[in-house]
């Protein structure tokens, strides 16, 4: 690739809220430094006009819920030298997957008068399901200064450096004092991945786990503790469920009661 040459990139959407998107747009000034060595050829969101690949960077937001969606992330793939996937719904599937835990033709039924007239696949599958991704953003949504370092990283030839660490440790480094221990309120702090800077916990509500869970995450450990503070192991279900459903089951099961 020429040094010189500026580096094409190309921003899909698929089945989202755009809210990554607009975390991108949010990237201005960390991009500043990095706009003379990029040149945008997709991006929806900002603009309708739009160019053919070949594509040196694809940055991907949204899950595959339609077979229009699984042709064209084949084709994008096909197209791009690097593809980078953003937010829940492109790395786990995201609020979406929800249906993935029950009959999509009964969702579809309870939800439209006319379910005939939808076209979509029995389950909302991440990005990497169906192609191989080069790097995954974790977020709901993601953090814009993450953003911009991911793609200054792949500009540079580097590694991304994105902590692996868990939202607790961003709690102690905001000195945000433990809820799940001093007011035993539910957190999953404990076992979600760090990006997010600890916001819920810094305003005295429980983390929610929209970032998916660390690396080290223990699973039984963390629900035992949530059900001492009152919680059901319905209600602790479903909020590990809410942002990234197929992730947070890989390495451990739900505590029982």
């Amino acid at each position: 690739m020429d040094s010189k040459k500026k580096l094409t990139l190309a921003v899909w959407k698929f089945a989202s809220c755009d809210g990554c998107q607009l975390s991108l747009v949010d990237c201005t000034e960390g991009l500043t430094e990095l706009a003379d060595a990029l040149e945008i050829l997709v991006f929806p969101e900002i603009s309708s006009h739009s160019e053919s690949g070949p594509y040196d960077i694809s940055i991907v937001e949204g899950s595959i819920s339609t077979e229009a969606d699984r042709v064209l992330i084949q084709e994008v793939r096909r197209q791009s030298h690097w593809l980078i996937t953003i937010g829940a719904c492109a790395t786990t599937g995201g609020i979406q997957a929800l249906r993935n835990y029950r009959d999509s033709a009964e969702c579809l039924r309870t939800i439209y008068a006319e379910p005939s007239y939808i076209d979509s696949l029995s389950k909302s599958s991440p990005i990497s399901e169906e192609v191989s991704v080069d790097y995954a953003l974790r977020g709901c949504p993601v953090h814009p200064a993450q953003l911009s370092e991911v793609i200054a990283a792949f500009l540079k030839g580097r590694k991304p450096r994105i902590s692996s660490s868990s939202v607790c440790i961003e709690c102690k480094t905001r000195n945000t004092t433990c809820l799940l221990v001093s007011d035993k309120i539910p957190c999953l702090g404990p076992i979600t991945h760090a990006g997010c800077g600890a916001i819920c916990p810094a305003f005295n509500r429980g983390c929610f786990g929209c970032y998916g869970s660390a690396e080290t995450a223990n699973i039984p450990a963390i629900s035992a503790k949530i059900i001492e503070c009152g919680v059901s192991p319905d209600q602790l279900s479903r909020l590990i469920h809410s942002f990234n459903p197929p992730d947070w089951f890989a390495d451990g099961e739900v505590a029982d009661e």
